[in-house]
């Protein structure tokens, strides 16, 4: 069975700064052809919960439970993003 796609798209940002590796809201990636573009300290962040996903599991919060949002862990310039299955 093959793995469904997963799509990274950037939502929003809270910090002060601009992100360091040219992120930008509505920035969007697609995980298994482009994630070598992604700054590695988000893919941290992410790859729990794209495994999650990926692997038929579902993400905890509230209804829709294939897509989830994750922020960068660099607190000047916190970016939102948001990781959505796509069967």
């Amino acid at each position: 069975m093959a793995r469904p796609k997963i799509k990274i798209t950037i939502e929003e940002r809270k910090g002060t700064k601009n992100c360091h590796r040219g992120h930008k809201v509505g920035d969007s990636y697609d995980f298994d052809t482009e994630r070598g573009k992604l700054c590695p300290m988000v893919m941290h962040v992410l790859f729990p919960a794209i495994d999650i996903l990926r692997y038929g599991g579902s993400l905890p919060g509230g209804g829709c439970n294939h897509k989830g949002l994750f922020a960068c862990p660099d607190p000047e310039v916190l970016l939102v993003f948001e990781i959505e299955k796509i069967d």
